[in-house]
């Protein structure tokens, strides 16, 4: 698992910060001040960076721990796995703990925009568990960042934490990523239930050429959902948010992550969203995350697909009739049936994707998504086993 931070020395002559990484095969091309870039030094051969460039006004020069150290220069000397930062990557500097963040990886596949760690749900299986914080201060902080990530990024998500408890914040944010980042999917996963009743919903359409919205479902009445999140009327919220959301022209993907009691009725939700939800552009049936909440709620969220194979069959099968694209997550290949491998996707971000000793002998390893690292064998399906060479991936 790829690290999040590390500890690091860090200079005093710096105070907390974003930084872009650059390289020096990257320097020639980068268009940012040199006050928003850390110039990085380690594995540079000694003696080739004259005193000129290193003079130049960086925001930090990111050198080797066993490198000299000139107290007079911004330096940031990473103490942990070097991973944590590389040449294209946003960091972020805390001198105070002494510790490096990541805040952006160059060629990640699960780059997230940290709205806010408050929710308005307290989902049974949630794995960024909510706390009651005051922390619009993000707003700025993600301007800065969306300012540091790369042009050419295929994708962003915007996450929390519920988003939308930002307001007008988040309007702010995916305007910013609109004048700098207008190639970018950006996909905002919100619960939808503050779109209920409000304008707010008005503000998004035509903000940004590629967004979309990834809102979640976990039933087809509302003792079930209500269920799922622990918040009383939220079913309703949320369909009056998803209609909302549709008024103003968004794109939008339902997201049903597979707890026990859904994936005993997910022909049935499938079979609702089929019906009242028509205007839905994609399904994400997921895996669950073994951390967070889940961990507390095991007996009451633990499901082993392989023991809900019909109901997942009847569910792709549904979508696919009715013209609404549908994806599994995090499901590894052997635990569902070979019909359903050309829908399951890589979708677990590659700083917490792991794959298990008995994937070692897999011959289709390489197009599985893998498992997550913290997983246990309690999370574990009783199906997982190596697929043989003959046993191959077939046509969608």
């Amino acid at each position: 698992m790829l690290p999040l931070e590390s500890k690091a020395l860090i200079s005093n002559s710096l105070g907390p910060r974003l930084l872009k990484v650059v390289g020096l095969a990257d320097f020639p091309s980068a268009v940012l001040p040199y006050e928003r870039m850390a110039l990085d030094l380690r594995g540079a051969p000694a003696g080739l960076i004259g005193g000129e460039m290193l003079d130049l006004p960086w925001g930090g020069i990111v050198q080797s721990p066993d490198a000299p150290r000139d107290r007079e220069r911004p330096y940031v000397e990473i103490l942990g796995d070097q991973r944590v930062a590389k040449s294209g990557d946003v960091i972020e500097l805390d001198p105070l703990r002494q510790r490096v963040a990541s805040r952006y990886r160059r060629g990640d596949n699960g780059n997230v925009l940290f709205a806010t760690e408050r929710c308005n749900s307290y989902c049974v299986m949630c794995s960024q568990p909510p706390r009651q914080v005051q922390d619009d201060w993000r707003v700025g902080q993600l301007m800065d960042l969306i300012d540091l990530i790369d042009s050419d990024e295929p994708s962003l998500a915007i996450s929390g934490g519920e988003p939308t408890l930002l307001g007008e914040g988040l309007v702010d944010v995916v305007e910013r990523c609109a004048s700098v980042l207008p190639g970018t999917h950006l996909h905002i996963l919100s619960n939808g239930r503050l779109l209920d009743g409000s304008t707010l919903h008005s503000r998004f359409e035509g903000i940004h050429p590629n967004l979309s919205w990834g809102i979640p479902l976990y039933g087809d009445h509302y003792g079930l959902h209500d269920y799922v999140v622990q918040s009383e009327g939220a079913f309703a919220q949320t369909l009056r948010g998803l209609y909302a959301l549709e008024a103003a022209k968004q794109r939008i993907e339902i997201r049903v992550v597979l707890v026990r009691p859904t994936f005993e009725r997910l022909p049935q939700i499938a079979r609702y969203i089929q019906r009242n939800l028509p205007f839905v552009e994609h399904v994400a049936l997921m895996g669950i995350e073994p951390i967070g909440f889940a961990k507390a709620h095991y007996a009451d969220v633990w499901a082993d697909p392989a023991d809900f194979g019909d109901q997942l069959a009847a569910a792709v099968a549904m979508f696919d009739s009715s013209g609404i694209g549908v994806s599994l997550y995090n499901l590894p290949l052997c635990t569902i049936d070979r019909s359903l491998w050309p829908y399951a996707a890589q979708s677990i971000s590659t700083w917490k994707n792991d794959y298990l000793p008995a994937c070692a002998s897999c011959s289709v390893k390489s197009k599985c998504g893998g498992f997550f690292s913290w997983v246990t064998p309690a999370w574990t399906s009783r199906a997982v086993a190596p697929v043989k060479e003959n046993e191959t991936c077939p046509a969608h």
